[in-house]
């Protein structure tokens, strides 16, 4: 018997030693070489200068960016302007990518890509081609969807995928503090695939983010976003947008990993999102 507990300990150690050599697991990589990696890194405008100064050169690859704000503070305008700027060509700085668009507040609106399209000098219909739309109707069916986009990008070269907005589903049917460790749970889920698939497919990920009242005042407006710490430590970058006068919008930087706080002022016209004046 014992000799047969040591076979049976002496097999399942080779067998774990196995696994653990064939798992890809990661290792340790130095400065440099993560320095060498990122050089593939690329930059989408977001059609103002101002904007892309911001983010240091525009919405980043392989990153979380998020815009969180009022109502009418500019978040699906900004969207809606990236979807098109994505379909550009990298001289004008585009990607010439398809763009995947995951509507969860039936916001997206083809007339105002057509707009947009026609600002830019681009043809209405080859960009509407390249823009995949899909209503989420319940929170479930979103994460869904994101875990569906990697198919998708197999069959189109997709650089932009877009969650607007990110949290409306969750905040409405986890509500109360009994389901909120469910509802950050599944969110939490739902980000990281999205970051995963922004790795994979070297893609920006653009996300909106509703805002609550809150008693005390967060940057001049008594608002904060949705989705407490599990938003704020995934999303690589966060603008808090807030409406000015004249069409005008202040973007504030108030979070990324290596740039500095800053804010800066965009225009939301019917050409689109060019710089305030």
């Amino acid at each position: 018997m014992k000799i047969y507990r040591e076979s049976a300990e002496g097999s399942a150690t080779k067998i774990i030693a196995a696994a653990r050599k064939s798992a890809d697991i990661g290792n340790f990589e130095t400065g440099e070489e993560i320095l060498e990696r990122r050089k593939g890194v690329s930059k989408l405008t977001s059609g103002s200068k101002n904007l892309d100064n911001l983010l240091g050169g525009g919405f980043e690859t392989q990153s979380i960016t998020e815009f969180f704000g009022e109502f009418g503070s500019g978040k699906t305008q900004i969207m809606h302007q990236a979807a098109v700027n994505a379909t550009m060509p990298a001289e004008t700085g585009g990607f010439d990518c398809d763009v995947l668009i995951i509507d969860t507040e039936n916001t997206f609106r083809p007339e105002r890509i057509i707009q947009m399209s026609k600002a830019k000098g681009l043809d209405p219909e080859v960009v509407l081609k390249r823009i995949h739309v899909a209503r989420a109707y319940n929170s479930h069916h979103q994460i869904l969807l994101a875990e569906r986009a990697s198919e998708l990008a197999k069959e189109f070269p997709i650089r932009l995928l877009i969650v607007d907005s990110l949290t409306s589903h969750f905040r409405s049917e986890y509500m109360g503090r009994g389901a909120l460790s469910e509802r950050q749970q599944l969110l939490n889920r739902h980000m990281h695939e999205l970051l995963k698939f922004s790795t994979i497919y070297n893609a920006v990920i653009a996300v909106t983010n509703q805002v609550s009242a809150r008693p005390d005042v967060f940057f001049g407006d008594p608002t904060a976003p949705i989705g407490g710490n599990i938003v704020g430590h995934t999303a690589t970058f966060r603008i808090y947008l807030r409406k000015s006068k004249g069409g005008k919008r202040i973007a504030r930087l108030i979070d990324s990993p290596y740039l500095p706080e800053g804010e800066t002022v965009i225009q939301v016209s019917e050409d689109g999102i060019t710089d305030g004046v």
